[in-house]
């Protein structure tokens, strides 16, 4: 199974207090995540990121983009995601 892709969906502007307004990483998160070698690393980061959006609202369109992105990679969705609905 290939790893879990990158949270990024190529938006990268930080205007949120710092966040991205596509992913919501900080620069920090964003090359954190780039140092994370192990998958369940790399799952872990992805669920924290889901509870960070999750706490900071306006980020329901990021939860298709990265399913897609997932889809396209052929990567299994992080536990966080599983339960959406993308209909």
């Amino acid at each position: 199974m290939p790893k879990t892709p990158n949270p990024c969906i190529d938006v990268c502007k930080y205007k949120r207090q710092g966040h991205c307004i596509g992913c919501s990483m900080t620069k920090t998160q964003k090359s954190m995540f780039k140092r994370l070698k192990r998958d369940d690393h790399r799952a872990a980061f992805v669920d924290m990121l889901t509870a960070q959006q999750h706490r900071l609202g306006q980020y329901s369109a990021w939860n298709l983009a990265y399913a897609k992105k997932c889809k396209k990679k052929g990567s299994a969705l992080p536990p966080s995601l599983r339960e959406c609905d993308f209909n």
